[in-house]
């Protein structure tokens, strides 16, 4: 490890860290990509760690821009001012070659290992430095491409029992940041404390929920009592963990609660819970299990639309608004035959862009081919279960598509 101190005027309040930050003795305090709000988190960091440091050897090109970019403006004898307030962002680890950067890409696979490994072993010790910086990554994706995102996290969910229960917080804490704030328009706060709820709501229960997913035999009652009072103990183990918002705290408490009633008339908490209760039967539905199929996305997004009286569920109508009735990530079949998969939501919930996967004869294109489902020949007659569809696709060949 070789640690360098760096000054604390350069940090970008509000920013993605483009590196960790250590102390001076070398204990991490923030995680590369953790978003530092406030001048006082700022202050406890140096508290903790008696100084703020970058290890080089762990940041690599990202520090190395930093310094080249100090240096530019030395040879150019920039005045001392300028020079302190340089401030550290992402941009600055592609700095020196901008144009030739290659975009970002989300590594999804690396996502859901992250968050479940941080769902099953939560730890007081590092869990804000852990979940902070995943919620981040989560938000920043929901809010700079929304679809890619949806897309993803959908597509995944349709196949995943190994990580299901990490795969689906994701899932939910996506779908319910988007609606927030596409339908609702919550202030960006209420969206970030909705994400974090979403995210963190089946964490005394994470390992059930994988043990679950491929489990065929039916729940045993330690099982079915474990699943009831989960919200209850989530909440108790997050206020372990050191979290301390009670909007937060109130919504994990309430969302598995199946009580429907006047969006408007629930206090901000629990209309997080219920926002986020509709979230969850719609992933919920999505995913296989051992036990079972996936239901098709039509059947998923009629079971958030409806409330448990059978009337529409406004938290679950919004949703249906915001995710369009074929949702990025689904499987459609087209007048023409063919079968193509969501995009990104289209002018109206029922015509999004999509990408023909297989053709009429039930044969894989190769190449995927667009298709304008506004129009007749390519109009949506139906929906296709991701096991029907004998195509196998990977999100790196989806994503660039968007």
């Amino acid at each position: 490890m070789k640690l360098v101190t760096i000054n604390v005027g350069s940090i970008q309040l509000g920013h993605p860290l483009p590196f960790a930050l250590r102390g001076a003795d070398g204990t991490l305090l923030a995680q590369k990509g953790f978003v530092v709000n406030t001048r006082d988190e700022l202050g406890s960091m140096v508290t903790r760690g008696r100084q703020l440091c970058v290890d080089v050897e762990e940041s690599g090109e990202s520090y190395r821009a930093y310094v080249a970019q100090l240096q530019r403006m030395l040879r150019q004898d920039t005045n001392l001012g300028e020079l302190a307030s340089v401030k550290m962002t992402a941009g600055a680890q592609a700095a020196p070659r901008e144009r030739d950067a290659p975009p970002y890409v989300v590594d999804w696979p690396t996502l859901q290992e992250r968050t479940t490994q941080l769902l099953r072993h939560p730890h007081a010790f590092d869990f804000p430095d852990r979940f902070q910086p995943l919620h981040a990554e989560l938000a920043r994706n929901c809010e700079q491409s929304p679809d890619a995102t949806l897309l993803a996290l959908i597509y995944l969910s349709a196949q995943e029992t190994r990580m299901y229960s990490g795969t689906h917080a994701m899932l939910v804490a996506c779908v319910c940041m988007v609606v927030a704030r596409e339908m609702l328009r919550w202030p960006a706060a209420q969206v970030q404390v909705v994400g974090q709820a979403a995210l963190s709501m089946n964490i005394a229960m994470t390992e059930l929920q994988d043990q679950l997913a491929q489990q065929a035999q039916p729940l045993t009652s330690a099982q079915i009592t474990a699943v009831e009072n989960h919200a209850a103990r989530s909440e108790a183990l997050l206020r372990e963990l050191g979290v301390h918002s009670e909007m937060w705290l109130e919504a994990v408490r309430h969302h598995h609660h199946r009580t429907p009633g006047a969006f408007s008339q629930k206090s901000p908490a629990l209309q997080m819970a219920r926002l986020i209760q509709r979230a969850d039967v719609f992933g919920a539905r999505l995913a296989p299990r051992a036990a079972r199929s996936p239901m098709p996305v039509t059947a998923a997004m009629q079971a958030s639309y409806y409330d448990e009286e059978q009337k529409v569920d406004e938290a679950g109508a919004a949703l249906v608004k915001a995710l369009g009735i074929y949702p990025p990530g689904a499987f459609v079949k087209l007048a023409s035959q063919e079968v193509a998969v969501v995009l990104r939501r289209g002018s109206t919930g029922t015509t999004p862009r999509v990408a023909v996967v297989t053709n009429r004869l039930g044969m894989p294109t190769g190449e995927l081919i667009p298709r304008d489902t506004a129009q007749p020949q390519w109009k949506i007659v139906g929906v296709v279960a991701h096991k029907d569809v004998r195509v196998k696709l990977s999100l790196n060949r989806l994503l660039p598509l968007v």
